[in-house]
């Protein structure tokens, strides 16, 4: 008689993890790039950057899609998770003026059926294509014991590449530059830990109640239901704002952290970006959140893009060309003068 295997009993199936592991290839195969020289499983991704470049360099960021994961996995939208991660990240290294190669990503969990496996990472492949970046690997992690049964988490690993002499640093930031906000969808992959307390979602009760909280279509929602407003995905700019990236003297992904955490990183010493709130739309879901979270005015921007997702800071000169290349992009502010704070917010 075949003795049980004990490994399977403490919470890793083997025979299950091989069964999924030979669908990858075929995952993998819809993000691809011409320079991918691997297919899934080898130990590591091999990626050939080719002669294409004069001066290359590699930018890189590691990234997750914290507690959002919680809603996706209640509402059983897990396909959705790919288009956060590679949204949040190919931003992250656009901000330098990079452009996205290759991503791996990370899942770990306790419990998660197959089905639910390939639909994360059959997410993350679709959302690598449409980005043109190749999904060059991962690992999917079974941990009992250091995650409750049927959680998860996915984090992603991207690697992009700029010309040395065209890196986006700030440097070229003066006074006078124009802020221009490219709007979000929604919270993008951030403030979820603030969201789901301030409504009531996802925050210990049962998985049918969580259905019944996020199907609910307040009045400020304008027929959406709150389940649809929270799991709009964290928007990719690369393909929209490359073309003008030559034009672009500084950038900022509008993430964790809000507007006074995320601008500063971008700026060089002695200016102040200066932001009119009044310039743009607030989002309806951020208003709902607010009000039901009773938040205050600034608090909200310390913590939510509140309908921007991406700054740019481009000279007079150029501002009406990026405007015309980028027509859904707002003018929300200048760089002033330092007024004693890197961010100012008028009106709140």
């Amino acid at each position: 008689m075949t003795q049980p295997r004990q490994y399977a009993a403490a919470g890793v199936d083997l025979a299950t993890r091989s069964k999924f592991a030979k669908t990858l290839p075929g995952i993998l195969a819809q993000a691809r790039r011409p320079e991918v020289l691997s297919d899934a499983g080898p130990f590591s991704g091999l990626f050939r950057l080719g002669e294409k470049y004069r001066d290359p360099v590699l930018s890189a960021s590691a990234d997750g899609i914290g507690t959002k994961v919680k809603l996706q996995l209640a509402a059983n939208r897990l396909d959705l998770c790919g288009f956060d991660i590679i949204g949040h990240s190919v931003n992250d290294i656009m901000a330098c003026g990079a452009e996205p190669l290759f991503f791996l990503d990370y899942i770990a969990g306790n419990g998660l059926t197959n089905e639910q496996k390939h639909s994360l990472v059959e997410g993350v492949a679709r959302a690598c294509a449409e980005a043109n970046c190749a999904l060059l690997g991962g690992e999917t992690a079974d941990m009992p014991d250091v995650y409750p049964p049927g959680e998860f988490d996915l984090a992603g690993f991207i690697v992009g590449v700029v010309e040395r002499d065209r890196i986006i640093d700030g440097s070229k930031v003066a006074v006078g530059d124009v802020l221009l906000g490219i709007p979000s969808s929604g919270l993008h992959t951030n403030g979820f830990s603030l969201a789901r307390p301030a409504l009531n979602i996802c925050n210990g009760e049962a998985a049918e109640q969580t259905r019944e909280r996020i199907a609910e279509r307040p009045a400020l929602l304008a027929g959406r239901s709150i389940e649809e407003a929270l799991l709009e995905t964290h928007r990719p700019y690369y393909n929209l704002v490359g073309p003008v990236l030559d034009k672009v003297h500084g950038m900022a992904h509008i993430t964790g952290g809000g507007y006074t955490e995320n601008v500063p990183r971008i700026l060089p010493e002695g200016v102040t970006a200066a932001f009119d709130t009044a310039a743009w739309p607030v989002l309806p879901v951020f208003q709902l959140i607010q009000q039901r979270g009773e938040i205050s005015s600034e608090e909200m921007y310390e913590v939510f893009n509140m309908g921007i997702g991406l700054v740019l800071m481009v000279s007079p000169e150029d501002a009406e060309e990026v405007r015309a290349a980028i027509p859904e992009a707002l003018t929300i502010g200048a760089i002033r003068e330092w007024s004693g704070r890197p961010v100012e917010l008028k009106g709140i």
